[in-house]
């Protein structure tokens, strides 16, 4: 039987795959696995958010009642970043945390996935124990013993906004909060998402001149032509507005990507390479060391060399990035497509954090973006996903193993291909990296084409 949890939790059509009663069933099966202290006066406490997706009310109400149900007392703080529950896990010491999201996906699909208390993702063994009991009968508690459910959208959501300019202006003994980013026009892409009054207002007590974009959420439109995942709109508002730079969310606002000044893309990778940097200024990279994922360019990896920066490889997944972070004791890392953690300030993907922290370094150096992230250039890179295959043969294959050693062997120490299965999609991710655009394109190409002759469904 195919494994319920994905790289990011449980994922999929939202009525279908992911139905009300498996939220009921989720919710009921967190409590049993979760929930085994009682720090709380008598009471265990469990939190849930979630993004703009009209399947977000149905859902939060069905995975409150399976809690609530098994005893746990439930907080509804409503629509909230993913890294907002993350945060509020953590300061408001509860059980456990859970998001109703789908990230990046198309409205139609939705997710849940659980914070452990600290505010910490799921290991796999502790989401393969969720999926052992789900659905199983127990002794549930009766009167008492059964929780409620409440719901308080705005102290939650103050709480996190503080704390995110908090990370770059901390009040001061005076108790005046300072403004590091007076002066900076800053176009903000909210995906119709979970940031669309977050990241604004944060943006704004921090100083910045906000231009606001795609921050209209009525339920359909979260991630529509816009955010992380279509990111024209924003390149073009940059320019018309005359910013210094635009950030990008996807739909949970867990990630984050920008623009400089002139409407050029600035990826995961290049902001990780200039956040990197400049905690190794500060002091505050650990073992001058950043954690990327198997994803990121090789480009990132020679200019950090340089600057005396070793970089640790991981499967990709923040969540992975974030295991090895605290197994080396790792400060900064994070993927390519923009996922970022600063352990400074958050134990997860942040994207209003990293919007923040990107644009004070704009300050702080006095250099555009365009010139910082120009300290990382990037090897031409392409990127093929293959659909209607089985992706978890490609490993094993014969003729496709053979097909990526002779295209490893032509590319030397000068590129690299990575074959890799989507976590939340039937297909697999075809990438290469080599000296030019046209080697990468072939190279992709070629191997792309193995892959949907010998892995065909």
């Amino acid at each position: 039987m195919p494994r319920l949890f994905g790289t990011d939790g449980v994922r999929g059509l939202a009525n279908r795959k992911l139905t009300a009663q498996l939220a009921l069933d989720l919710g009921d099966a967190a409590v049993r696995v979760l929930g085994s202290s009682d720090q709380n006066g008598g009471r265990r406490r469990a939190l849930i958010g979630r993004d703009t997706r009209v399947s977000g009310d149905f859902l939060a109400s069905a995975l409150a009642a399976g809690m609530s149900s098994g005893g746990f007392d439930v907080i509804d703080v409503g629509i909230i970043p993913t890294p907002g529950i993350a945060f509020l896990t953590s300061v408001l010491n509860v059980e456990m945390g859970a998001v109703i999201s789908a990230s990046h996906n198309p409205m139609p699909d939705n997710g849940i996935k659980f914070f452990a208390r600290g505010g910490f993702k799921l290991a796999d063994t502790k989401e393969d124990d969720i999926e052992k009991v789900l659905g199983q009968e127990w002794e549930r508690p009766t009167g008492e013993g059964v929780g409620r459910v409440s719901h308080d959208t705005v102290t939650a959501t103050n709480m996190y906004i503080d704390h995110l300019v908090s990370s770059v202006a901390p009040t001061g003994t005076d108790k005046t909060r300072p403004k590091p980013l007076a002066g900076l026009r800053i176009v903000a892409d909210c995906a119709n998402g979970a940031t669309s009054v977050v990241a604004p207002e944060a943006l704004r007590q921090a100083g910045a001149d906000v231009v606001v974009i795609n921050a209209s959420p009525d339920g359909y439109n979260i991630n529509k032509h816009a955010g992380s995942t279509h990111p024209e709109q924003l390149q073009a508002m940059v320019k018309a507005s005359d910013a210094v730079m635009g950030v990008a969310f996807d739909g949970d606002a867990d990630r984050c990507l920008a623009v400089d000044e002139e409407g050029t893309m600035v990826n995961g990778d290049q902001i990780m390479g200039i956040l990197a940097h400049a905690k190794q200024r500060e002091g505050k990279l650990a073992n001058n060391t950043l954690v990327v994922t198997v994803m990121s360019n090789l480009g990132l990896k020679l200019a950090l060399k340089d600057m005396g920066i070793a970089t640790v490889q991981t499967a990709v997944g923040d969540r992975y990035v974030l295991e090895e972070m605290l197994r080396g004791g790792f400060t900064l890392g994070g993927e390519q497509s923009g996922h970022v953690i600063n352990r400074e300030f958050a134990t997860t993907g942040d994207g209003t954090l990293t919007a923040l922290t990107l644009a004070n370094e704009v300050v702080r150096t006095g250099r555009s973006l365009k010139e910082l992230a120009s300290d990382f250039p990037q090897l031409p890179q392409q990127l093929i996903n293959v659909p209607n295959v089985d992706k978890l043969a490609a490993p094993t294959n014969a003729k496709v193993q053979e097909a990526v050693k002779r295209e490893e062997a032509l590319l030397g120490e000068t590129g690299r291909v990575l074959l890799r299965p989507s976590g939340t999609e039937p297909l697999v991710r075809v990438m290469a990296e080599a000296e030019t655009q046209q080697q990468a394109d072939e190279v992709c190409e070629r191997l792309a084409q193995v892959v949907a002759d010998e892995l065909s469904l």
